[in-house]
């Protein structure tokens, strides 16, 4: 990854990150994994632009189920502990964008480098 894709990246990622915390602060247990689903899919295309592609919303879709659910299993007390705090008052609003955002980071540098990987195999190919 050049240095001018990794800052895009770093920009990219975090600014969904930030978005999907956002919507985690919101009291309403179920409505974080949605959030984090749409953010995903908004990143996921980004993140293809960047190494020079591009992607339906349907396929980027796949690519966040796909992230997401690697995290999720990777991390599946961060999940859990995210959703559950939302029933407790006040503690919930700040659990719950915390641990999102550090879901969405861990995914979306996931992704970028399987991205990545991608584009140097079409490369090669060409």
């Amino acid at each position: 990854m050049t240095e001018n894709q990794e800052k895009k990246c770093h920009a990219i990622i975090h600014a969904h990150a930030v978005a999907a915390a956002a919507g985690n602060a919101v009291p309403v247990p179920g409505l974080g994994v949605a959030t984090d689903m749409l953010c995903m899919t908004a990143m996921a295309m980004s993140l293809c632009a960047v190494f020079g592609g591009s992607i339906t919303q349907e396929a980027a879709k796949v690519l966040a189920i796909a992230s997401l659910k690697n995290s999720m299993l990777k991390q599946p007390i961060k999940v859990l502990s995210k959703e559950l705090s939302k029933f407790i008052p006040l503690l919930g609003q700040v659990v719950a964008p915390g641990i999102s955002v550090v879901m969405i980071e861990a995914a979306g540098w996931t992704l970028a480098k399987e991205l990545e990987a991608k584009a140097r195999q079409v490369a090669a190919n060409d």
